[in-house]
């Protein structure tokens, strides 16, 4: 399992085979690009690797509700790493926000109580629920970037899904723009 996760790391130059210690900076953090088709992992300012993605099939503006196809947008965090999922590896997002809770809220969309465990998940750092009108189960994940098919995920070929699975841990900051 360590070998895994060095072997990535070494090919990405965050390690050196002279100083097998990661170097004191910044952890990981992912920034997705839609308009460009982009997932960068970065540490701090600096783009460490870049990759081309796939989205959701209606590509445009931010997810709203379940089934509509979009790819939300905001910041998020990895809350679920999933090493056997149907589509190579994932890793899951914390849709809903609070700020997706509150409008949920608002426009009837979830009710008090589901709007009151968003929160709670949000300030435990832990899975929101995914079970809501909102929508939920936002993936990074592999099963091809050719094009804009998933249901709302990010989708990456699948050996670049491996490669970043291995260097991203739970926790991991997400911000997806437009």
């Amino acid at each position: 399992m360590l070998r895994r996760f060095l072997l990535p790391m070494l090919a990405l130059g965050l390690l050196s085979a002279a100083n097998p210690a990661p170097a004191a900076e910044p952890p990981p953090g992912i920034l997705v690009l839609k308009a460009e088709r982009r997932l960068e992992l970065r540490r701090g300012d600096r783009v460490v690797k870049t990759y081309r993605i796939g989205l959701g099939n209606t590509p445009a503006g931010a997810k709203q509700r379940q089934g509509d196809g979009r790819t939300p947008e905001g910041t998020f965090y990895v809350c679920v790493k999933n090493p056997k999922s149907k589509y190579h590896l994932s890793l899951g997002l914390s849709y809903p926000t609070p700020a997706d809770a509150a409008r949920g809220l608002r426009d009837g969309l979830v009710t008090r109580a589901q709007h009151d465990a968003i929160l709670a998940a949000h300030k435990n750092h832990t899975t929101p629920p995914w079970n809501t009108a909102l929508g939920g189960e936002v993936f990074i994940h592999g099963n091809g970037s050719g094009s804009d098919w998933t249901l709302g995920c990010v989708a990456l070929d699948d050996a670049d899904m491996t490669e970043l699975y291995a260097l991203v841990e739970k926790g991991t900051p997400v911000e997806i723009r437009p």
